[in-house]
């Protein structure tokens, strides 16, 4: 989640501040400028508008695994150039590094493997311009409660802000996501290549506006956001009123280049889906741009319900509440005492050594040396089942496989498997909980935005990306 602000001083007080977790989170501040008291005209709107829907409904795009999200590849520009980036439903802009030689990300030291990634650069697209002060996209990224401060800041003149004709660049943005990042670049708006369903389909998608982004920090790769605002890829394609679905590949596939998570975009996502189990989406009064759900207990192998504070599935009043379900997260977190609770109810259920050491330098609290056995189903019996349950009495058996990985290849046959859930150490402010993309490994996701409702259905992923031709021999 994220948000901007012209005072540049405010960057280094984040920088300052913000906490060193790897795990966003809608925590950020917004902050906002007075409403003019004079009844003025809005400004008109520029080119750049893009309430416009795509002829073609249906897109499908490659998701790419790596080890703390999923890349979705962006072509854009004449000619194309191919950026990856995260595809991040738990944020609104499309930002891309931008800059060959230029780009720099600071405190990205863990990260050192991305800097080889690609940046765009607009000088060599022969469609790429920035956009426009009045642009509704530039309004938003600013977060402006008065349409004219872009504008403003830009340095157009009284009477063209009153007319809506002032034609200068959008000012340089600011954005911020919840667990420390910050980006810092210019609105730039480009062609953008998108792929439909059947092979050799595609279809170029005029003033597609993003941020080109010249310096962040601890954001080392572009993000593609899918939130539900102004801003997201899903608005500017005209497809916030269908939905899409994607299907996580097991962790195993992470930088596997033979193989892709299918990303379906459109009808074809939503549709001829009545094996699913649906819960309702839930609007958040603070967020409204992102998905919510409701979660009521979890069940841990053969043990009663775990009952869960009803902030998981309500909002306070001041919109702080309930469970976010973000791609851009990679572990699930859950507030206190329930995961405390969860983590007792793991220790009393599973009789095997903990390895102290892992824990320690993992910094997960529970990971066990788990015997290499030849029979499945004996393995699978020393781990206990976890259930999430949901509104609308939807339960969702989670892959075991995403909740209790190997943190390394066998030793002394044993392997040594931890817990991936995690703390959410916000307090009070945000939501109450996230669910994170590695427990959504293995299982058919599905946002269908026309019923305001999201789906899940357990599959084998690689099996689905192959039968839609994203397996290469």
């Amino acid at each position: 989640m994220a948000c901007t602000s012209f005072l540049i001083i405010l960057l280094f007080t984040i920088l300052i501040t913000q906490s060193n977790a790897r795990h966003k989170n809608p925590s950020s501040l917004v902050l906002g400028l007075t409403h003019s008291r004079a009844s003025l005209p809005i400004p008109a709107a520029s080119g750049s508008s893009i309430s416009k829907p795509l002829e073609m409904l249906d897109l499908q795009e490659p998701l790419r695994e790596v080890r703390d999200g999923y890349l979705i590849s962006l072509n854009l520009g004449a000619p194309q150039q191919v950026i990856q980036v995260y595809m991040d439903t738990g944020s609104d802009l499309t930002w891309v590094p931008c800059g060959i030689l230029t780009f720099d990300c600071m405190d990205c030291d863990d990260y050192r493997s991305y800097r080889a990634m690609s940046t765009f650069s607009p000088f060599q697209s022969s469609s790429a311009l920035r956009d426009l002060c009045t642009s509704p996209i530039c309004i938003n990224v600013h977060s402006s409660d008065n349409p004219y401060d872009p504008c403003t800041v830009a340095g157009c003149s009284l009477s063209t802000l009153l007319k809506g004709t002032c034609r200068r660049p959008c000012p340089s943005f600011s954005y911020t996501y919840g667990a420390g990042g910050v980006v810092i670049g210019s609105l730039t708006k480009d062609t953008l290549r998108v792929h439909g369903s059947s092979p050799n389909v595609f279809r170029d998608v005029q003033n597609f506006v993003f941020g080109c982004v010249g310096v962040t920090y601890r954001e080392p790769i572009g993000i593609a956001g899918f939130g539900r605002g102004v801003l997201s890829l899903l608005s500017q394609l005209g497809l916030l009123q269908k939905g899409f679905s994607y299907c996580f590949l097991a962790f195993k596939f992470a930088n596997n280049p033979n193989i892709s998570s299918p990303l379906v975009i459109g009808n074809l996502a939503i549709s001829s889906k009545e094996d699913f189990q649906f819960t309702p989406m839930l609007r958040s009064p603070m967020y409204p741009n992102f998905y919510y759900i409701g979660l009521e207990a979890i069940t841990v192998g053969n043990m009663s319900a775990i009952d869960v504070p009803s902030s998981l599935r309500d909002f306070d009043s001041e919109g702080n509440g309930g469970l976010l379900i973000d791609s851009g997260t990679t572990y699930t977190h859950l507030p206190e005492p329930l995961y405390s609770q969860l983590i007792s109810v793991l220790q009393s259920l599973i009789t095997l050594s903990r390895s102290t050491e892992h824990e320690t330098r993992t910094g997960f609290d529970l990971c066990y040396k788990v015997p290499c056995l030849s029979n499945k189903t004996a393995l699978d019996d020393l781990l206990p089942s976890m259930s999430f349950h949901f509104l609308n009495n939807v339960t969702l058996v989670l892959p075991k496989e995403s909740y209790f990985y190997a943190m390394g290849a066998p030793s002394n046959s044993t392997v040594v498997k931890c817990f991936l859930f995690q703390i959410m150490d916000d307090g009070d402010y945000g939501p109450a909980g996230v669910f994170g993309s590695f427990q959504q490994q293995n299982v058919e996701v599905v946002y269908d935005l026309e019923k305001e409702r999201i789906g899940f259905q357990p599959m084998d992923c690689a099996s689905s990306a192959a039968t839609q031709g994203l397996h290469q021999n």
